[in-house]
Protein backbone atom coordinates (compact mmCIF):
# COMPACT_ATOMS: atom_id res chain seq x y z
CA UNK A 1 0.00 0.00 0.00
CA UNK A 2 1.87 3.18 -1.51
CA UNK A 3 1.25 6.46 -0.38
CA UNK A 4 0.51 9.64 -2.88
CA UNK A 5 1.59 13.34 -2.98
CA UNK A 6 -1.45 14.18 -0.22
CA UNK A 7 -0.89 11.31 2.28
CA UNK A 8 -3.89 8.97 0.85
CA UNK A 9 -2.82 5.63 0.94
CA UNK A 10 -3.41 3.85 -2.41
CA UNK A 11 -6.05 1.33 -0.17
CA UNK A 12 -7.50 -1.17 -2.72
CA UNK A 13 -10.96 -2.03 -2.16
CA UNK A 14 -12.77 -5.35 -3.47
CA UNK A 15 -16.52 -6.04 -4.59
CA UNK A 16 -17.30 -9.04 -6.29
CA UNK A 17 -14.71 -10.16 -8.50
CA UNK A 18 -13.50 -6.34 -9.06
CA UNK A 19 -10.62 -5.35 -7.06
CA UNK A 20 -10.02 -1.60 -7.33
CA UNK A 21 -6.45 -0.83 -6.65
CA UNK A 22 -6.77 2.62 -5.80
CA UNK A 23 -9.49 4.64 -3.43
CA UNK A 24 -12.33 4.78 -6.53
CA UNK A 25 -13.22 8.29 -7.70
CA UNK A 26 -17.03 7.18 -9.29
CA UNK A 27 -19.34 8.37 -11.91
CA UNK A 28 -23.33 9.40 -10.25
CA UNK A 29 -25.88 7.83 -11.77
CA UNK A 30 -27.73 10.58 -13.27
CA UNK A 31 -30.96 10.46 -15.90
CA UNK A 32 -30.28 11.85 -19.26
CA UNK A 33 -26.59 12.30 -18.14
CA UNK A 34 -24.78 9.23 -17.80
CA UNK A 35 -25.36 7.60 -21.37
CA UNK A 36 -22.91 5.05 -22.61
CA UNK A 37 -21.08 8.12 -24.41
CA UNK A 38 -20.74 10.44 -21.50
CA UNK A 39 -19.88 7.38 -19.48
CA UNK A 40 -17.11 6.08 -21.67
CA UNK A 41 -15.81 10.26 -21.85
CA UNK A 42 -15.71 10.08 -18.07
CA UNK A 43 -14.12 6.21 -17.98
CA UNK A 44 -11.16 7.88 -20.35
CA UNK A 45 -10.74 10.57 -17.77
CA UNK A 46 -10.33 8.37 -15.13
CA UNK A 47 -13.23 7.59 -13.75
CA UNK A 48 -12.83 4.81 -11.88
CA UNK A 49 -16.24 2.77 -12.29
CA UNK A 50 -19.33 4.10 -13.71
CA UNK A 51 -23.18 4.07 -13.38
CA UNK A 52 -25.84 3.90 -15.97
CA UNK A 53 -28.80 5.77 -15.44
CA UNK A 54 -31.32 4.80 -13.48
CA UNK A 55 -33.58 2.28 -15.01
CA UNK A 56 -37.27 1.63 -14.27
CA UNK A 57 -38.30 -1.63 -13.12
CA UNK A 58 -41.55 -1.85 -14.78
CA UNK A 59 -40.30 -0.72 -18.00
CA UNK A 60 -37.59 -3.36 -17.84
CA UNK A 61 -40.47 -6.41 -17.64
CA UNK A 62 -42.35 -5.01 -19.86
CA UNK A 63 -39.32 -4.62 -22.34
CA UNK A 64 -40.39 -1.06 -23.06
CA UNK A 65 -37.69 0.22 -25.84
CA UNK A 66 -36.33 3.25 -23.48
CA UNK A 67 -35.41 0.84 -20.74
CA UNK A 68 -34.02 -2.10 -22.18
CA UNK A 69 -31.70 0.94 -24.51
CA UNK A 70 -30.34 1.80 -21.50
CA UNK A 71 -28.75 -1.63 -20.73
CA UNK A 72 -26.57 -0.53 -23.59
CA UNK A 73 -22.66 -1.04 -22.42
CA UNK A 74 -19.27 -0.24 -24.16
CA UNK A 75 -16.89 -2.85 -23.24
CA UNK A 76 -14.28 -0.12 -22.63
CA UNK A 77 -16.24 1.82 -19.64
CA UNK A 78 -15.89 -0.77 -17.62
CA UNK A 79 -16.73 -1.94 -14.42
CA UNK A 80 -20.16 0.02 -14.88
CA UNK A 81 -22.97 -0.58 -12.40
CA UNK A 82 -26.93 -0.59 -14.12
CA UNK A 83 -28.73 0.74 -11.72
CA UNK A 84 -32.09 -0.08 -11.35
CA UNK A 85 -35.46 1.94 -9.47
CA UNK A 86 -38.94 1.16 -8.72
CA UNK A 87 -41.42 0.29 -5.69
CA UNK A 88 -42.88 -3.91 -6.53
CA UNK A 89 -40.95 -6.32 -5.13
CA UNK A 90 -41.58 -8.57 -8.41
CA UNK A 91 -40.66 -6.60 -10.81
CA UNK A 92 -37.16 -5.42 -8.93
CA UNK A 93 -36.61 -8.61 -8.92
CA UNK A 94 -37.39 -9.65 -12.27
CA UNK A 95 -35.83 -6.15 -13.61
CA UNK A 96 -32.42 -7.29 -11.97
CA UNK A 97 -32.63 -10.15 -13.58
CA UNK A 98 -32.85 -8.34 -17.06
CA UNK A 99 -30.15 -6.47 -16.30
CA UNK A 100 -27.73 -9.30 -15.30
CA UNK A 101 -28.34 -10.50 -18.80
CA UNK A 102 -26.85 -7.60 -20.17
CA UNK A 103 -23.42 -8.68 -18.32
CA UNK A 104 -22.83 -5.55 -15.95
CA UNK A 105 -20.42 -5.64 -13.39
CA UNK A 106 -22.92 -4.88 -10.61
CA UNK A 107 -26.37 -4.30 -9.99
CA UNK A 108 -27.56 -1.12 -8.35
CA UNK A 109 -30.56 -0.17 -6.41
CA UNK A 110 -31.90 3.01 -6.58
CA UNK A 111 -33.31 3.90 -3.26
CA UNK A 112 -32.43 7.69 -3.41
CA UNK A 113 -33.80 9.49 -6.21
CA UNK A 114 -35.79 12.52 -4.42
CA UNK A 115 -37.73 13.65 -7.33
CA UNK A 116 -41.26 13.58 -6.49
CA UNK A 117 -42.49 11.31 -9.49
CA UNK A 118 -40.50 8.50 -8.61
CA UNK A 119 -40.52 9.26 -4.60
CA UNK A 120 -44.34 9.49 -4.56
CA UNK A 121 -44.93 6.24 -5.73
CA UNK A 122 -42.76 5.16 -2.99
CA UNK A 123 -39.86 4.21 -5.16
CA UNK A 124 -36.28 6.13 -4.99
CA UNK A 125 -35.94 7.59 -1.87
CA UNK A 126 -39.89 7.23 -1.41
CA UNK A 127 -38.93 4.16 0.13
CA UNK A 128 -37.10 5.77 3.36
CA UNK A 129 -40.30 5.90 4.70
CA UNK A 130 -40.64 1.84 4.60
CA UNK A 131 -37.43 0.50 5.85
CA UNK A 132 -38.81 -3.37 6.02
CA UNK A 133 -39.99 -2.45 2.36
CA UNK A 134 -36.38 -2.06 1.43
CA UNK A 135 -34.75 -4.33 3.12
CA UNK A 136 -37.63 -7.03 1.48
CA UNK A 137 -36.48 -5.35 -2.03
CA UNK A 138 -33.00 -5.91 -1.23
CA UNK A 139 -33.08 -9.43 0.01
CA UNK A 140 -35.04 -10.26 -2.80
CA UNK A 141 -32.58 -8.65 -5.31
CA UNK A 142 -29.34 -10.01 -3.93
CA UNK A 143 -30.70 -13.52 -3.83
CA UNK A 144 -32.40 -13.08 -7.78
CA UNK A 145 -29.29 -12.47 -9.44
CA UNK A 146 -25.61 -13.83 -9.38
CA UNK A 147 -23.64 -10.14 -9.54
CA UNK A 148 -22.72 -8.53 -6.82
CA UNK A 149 -25.89 -6.15 -5.71
CA UNK A 150 -24.93 -2.20 -4.25
CA UNK A 151 -27.37 0.54 -2.83
CA UNK A 152 -27.80 3.83 -3.19
CA UNK A 153 -29.45 6.09 -0.95
CA UNK A 154 -29.79 9.17 1.10
CA UNK A 155 -29.59 10.09 4.97
CA UNK A 156 -33.44 9.25 5.30
CA UNK A 157 -37.04 11.12 4.46
CA UNK A 158 -36.40 14.08 5.98
CA UNK A 159 -34.33 15.99 8.36
CA UNK A 160 -36.11 14.48 11.43
CA UNK A 161 -35.85 10.99 10.19
CA UNK A 162 -32.09 10.84 9.48
CA UNK A 163 -31.75 6.89 10.14
CA UNK A 164 -29.24 5.86 7.76
CA UNK A 165 -26.89 4.77 10.38
CA UNK A 166 -29.58 1.80 10.72
CA UNK A 167 -30.48 1.33 7.44
CA UNK A 168 -26.74 0.67 6.54
CA UNK A 169 -26.59 -1.46 8.96
CA UNK A 170 -30.28 -3.14 7.57
CA UNK A 171 -29.50 -3.36 4.02
CA UNK A 172 -25.73 -4.75 4.99
CA UNK A 173 -27.38 -7.76 6.82
CA UNK A 174 -29.61 -8.36 3.56
CA UNK A 175 -26.17 -9.11 1.09
CA UNK A 176 -25.42 -6.12 -0.63
CA UNK A 177 -21.68 -5.88 -1.83
CA UNK A 178 -20.86 -1.80 -1.09
CA UNK A 179 -23.03 1.18 -0.36
CA UNK A 180 -23.82 4.83 -1.86
CA UNK A 181 -24.90 7.21 0.45
CA UNK A 182 -26.13 11.24 -0.75
CA UNK A 183 -25.73 13.36 2.46
CA UNK A 184 -28.92 14.62 1.69
CA UNK A 185 -31.94 13.67 2.69
CA UNK A 186 -35.54 12.94 0.50
CA UNK A 187 -36.89 16.27 1.01
CA UNK A 188 -33.81 18.25 0.65
CA UNK A 189 -33.66 17.55 -2.89
CA UNK A 190 -30.68 18.48 -4.04
CA UNK A 191 -31.03 21.75 -1.36
CA UNK A 192 -28.45 22.97 0.80
CA UNK A 193 -25.21 21.64 1.53
CA UNK A 194 -24.31 17.78 1.77
CA UNK A 195 -24.11 16.86 4.76
CA UNK A 196 -20.70 14.38 5.71
CA UNK A 197 -21.00 13.51 8.64
CA UNK A 198 -23.86 10.64 9.01
CA UNK A 199 -21.82 9.18 5.91
CA UNK A 200 -18.52 9.06 8.20
CA UNK A 201 -20.98 8.03 10.72
CA UNK A 202 -21.68 4.55 8.92
CA UNK A 203 -18.57 4.09 7.46
CA UNK A 204 -16.83 4.45 11.32
CA UNK A 205 -19.37 2.28 12.62
CA UNK A 206 -17.65 -1.15 13.80
CA UNK A 207 -20.72 -3.31 12.57
CA UNK A 208 -20.31 -2.15 8.97
CA UNK A 209 -17.44 -4.05 6.95
CA UNK A 210 -18.38 -3.30 3.33
CA UNK A 211 -17.38 -0.65 1.54
CA UNK A 212 -18.78 2.88 1.74
CA UNK A 213 -18.97 5.80 -0.51
CA UNK A 214 -19.73 9.23 -0.56
CA UNK A 215 -22.11 11.70 -2.91
CA UNK A 216 -23.01 15.26 -2.40
CA UNK A 217 -21.25 18.54 -3.25
CA UNK A 218 -17.96 17.21 -4.40
CA UNK A 219 -16.51 19.08 -6.64
CA UNK A 220 -12.83 19.49 -6.74
CA UNK A 221 -9.50 17.44 -5.75
CA UNK A 222 -9.71 19.05 -2.33
CA UNK A 223 -13.26 17.95 -2.03
CA UNK A 224 -12.54 14.29 -2.66
CA UNK A 225 -9.36 14.63 -0.60
CA UNK A 226 -10.74 15.79 2.27
CA UNK A 227 -13.85 13.28 2.24
CA UNK A 228 -11.28 10.73 2.03
CA UNK A 229 -9.37 12.02 5.51
CA UNK A 230 -12.30 13.50 7.19
CA UNK A 231 -14.66 11.04 6.87
CA UNK A 232 -12.66 7.18 5.54
CA UNK A 233 -15.18 6.45 3.10
CA UNK A 234 -14.07 3.67 0.61
CA UNK A 235 -15.02 5.81 -2.60
CA UNK A 236 -16.05 9.23 -3.70
CA UNK A 237 -18.69 9.49 -6.12
CA UNK A 238 -19.50 12.94 -8.73
CA UNK A 239 -22.31 13.93 -9.61
CA UNK A 240 -23.51 17.22 -11.34
CA UNK A 241 -19.52 19.16 -11.22
CA UNK A 242 -18.73 16.28 -14.07
CA UNK A 243 -21.93 17.46 -16.38
CA UNK A 244 -20.10 18.90 -19.61
CA UNK A 245 -17.00 18.30 -17.49
CA UNK A 246 -15.38 14.85 -17.53
CA UNK A 247 -11.96 16.15 -16.94
CA UNK A 248 -13.05 16.64 -13.32
CA UNK A 249 -11.73 13.09 -12.84
CA UNK A 250 -8.58 13.30 -14.58
CA UNK A 251 -8.04 16.78 -12.19
CA UNK A 252 -9.33 14.55 -9.08
CA UNK A 253 -6.89 11.93 -9.73
CA UNK A 254 -3.87 14.40 -10.70
CA UNK A 255 -4.49 16.16 -6.90
CA UNK A 256 -5.31 13.27 -4.98
CA UNK A 257 -1.77 11.74 -6.61
CA UNK A 258 0.50 14.93 -6.32
CA UNK A 259 -1.17 17.20 -3.92
CA UNK A 260 -1.58 19.36 -7.25
CA UNK A 261 -4.23 21.48 -9.53
CA UNK A 262 -3.75 20.24 -13.15
CA UNK A 263 -4.65 23.64 -15.47
CA UNK A 264 -8.15 23.75 -17.07
CA UNK A 265 -8.31 21.91 -20.50
CA UNK A 266 -8.05 24.64 -23.37
CA UNK A 267 -10.70 25.51 -26.05
CA UNK A 268 -9.04 23.01 -28.34
CA UNK A 269 -9.53 20.51 -25.80
CA UNK A 270 -13.14 21.38 -24.84
CA UNK A 271 -13.76 21.41 -28.48
CA UNK A 272 -12.77 17.79 -29.68
CA UNK A 273 -14.03 16.25 -26.64
CA UNK A 274 -17.74 17.80 -26.69
CA UNK A 275 -17.48 17.52 -31.13
CA UNK A 276 -16.78 13.54 -30.06
CA UNK A 277 -19.52 13.72 -27.25
CA UNK A 278 -21.98 14.59 -30.01
CA UNK A 279 -20.94 12.52 -32.22
CA UNK A 280 -21.07 9.40 -29.84
CA UNK A 281 -24.72 10.54 -28.82
CA UNK A 282 -25.93 10.54 -32.37
CA UNK A 283 -24.89 7.31 -32.87
CA UNK A 284 -26.32 6.01 -29.74
CA UNK A 285 -29.76 7.41 -29.83
CA UNK A 286 -30.18 9.52 -32.96
CA UNK A 287 -29.59 13.08 -34.01
CA UNK A 288 -33.08 14.64 -32.59
CA UNK A 289 -32.81 13.02 -28.96
CA UNK A 290 -29.00 13.80 -28.83
CA UNK A 291 -28.97 17.44 -29.95
CA UNK A 292 -31.78 17.85 -27.31
CA UNK A 293 -30.05 16.39 -24.52
CA UNK A 294 -26.89 17.62 -24.96
CA UNK A 295 -28.30 21.36 -24.46
CA UNK A 296 -27.22 20.23 -20.90
CA UNK A 297 -23.40 20.06 -21.23
CA UNK A 298 -22.82 23.31 -22.99
CA UNK A 299 -22.43 25.65 -19.90
CA UNK A 300 -19.74 23.30 -18.48
CA UNK A 301 -18.42 22.63 -21.65
CA UNK A 302 -17.77 26.36 -22.38
CA UNK A 303 -17.39 27.79 -19.07
CA UNK A 304 -15.64 30.85 -18.14
CA UNK A 305 -14.70 31.79 -21.72
CA UNK A 306 -15.12 35.85 -22.65
CA UNK A 307 -17.74 36.87 -25.25
CA UNK A 308 -18.79 32.80 -25.12
CA UNK A 309 -22.55 33.91 -24.56
CA UNK A 310 -23.89 34.20 -28.41
CA UNK A 311 -22.48 30.63 -28.97
CA UNK A 312 -24.03 28.61 -26.30
CA UNK A 313 -27.53 30.31 -27.05
CA UNK A 314 -26.60 29.23 -30.95
CA UNK A 315 -25.22 25.84 -29.31
CA UNK A 316 -28.59 25.31 -27.30
CA UNK A 317 -31.26 26.45 -30.15
CA UNK A 318 -28.69 24.25 -33.16
CA UNK A 319 -31.91 22.40 -34.79
CA UNK A 320 -29.74 20.08 -37.02
CA UNK A 321 -26.44 18.64 -36.53
CA UNK A 322 -24.90 20.39 -39.57
CA UNK A 323 -25.94 23.72 -37.81
CA UNK A 324 -24.15 22.00 -34.78
CA UNK A 325 -20.97 21.73 -36.45
CA UNK A 326 -21.19 25.17 -38.17
CA UNK A 327 -21.42 26.42 -34.47
CA UNK A 328 -18.26 24.57 -33.31
CA UNK A 329 -16.59 25.53 -36.45
CA UNK A 330 -17.00 28.99 -35.75
CA UNK A 331 -16.29 28.81 -31.92
CA UNK A 332 -13.09 27.38 -33.25
CA UNK A 333 -12.37 30.21 -35.91
CA UNK A 334 -13.26 32.58 -32.87
CA UNK A 335 -11.26 31.25 -29.70
CA UNK A 336 -8.98 29.17 -31.15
Amino acid sequence: MGTTGTGIHNQSIRIGKITFLQLPVILAPMEDITDPPFRLLCKEMGADWVYTEFISADGLIRDADKSLHKLDIYPEERPVSIQIFGANTDAMVGAAKAAQKAAPDFIDINFGCPVRKVASKGAGSGIMNDIPKMEEITRRVVDAVDLPVTVKTRLGYDRDHKQIVEIAERLQDCGIAALAIHGRTRCQLYRGTADWTLIGEVKSNPRMHIPVIGNGDICSGEDTLNAFERYGVDGVMIGRACIGNPWIFREVRHFLTTGEQLPAPGISERLEVCRRHIELSVDWKGEKTALFEMRKHYSNYFREIHGFKPYRIRLVTAASLAELHQVMDDIENAFV
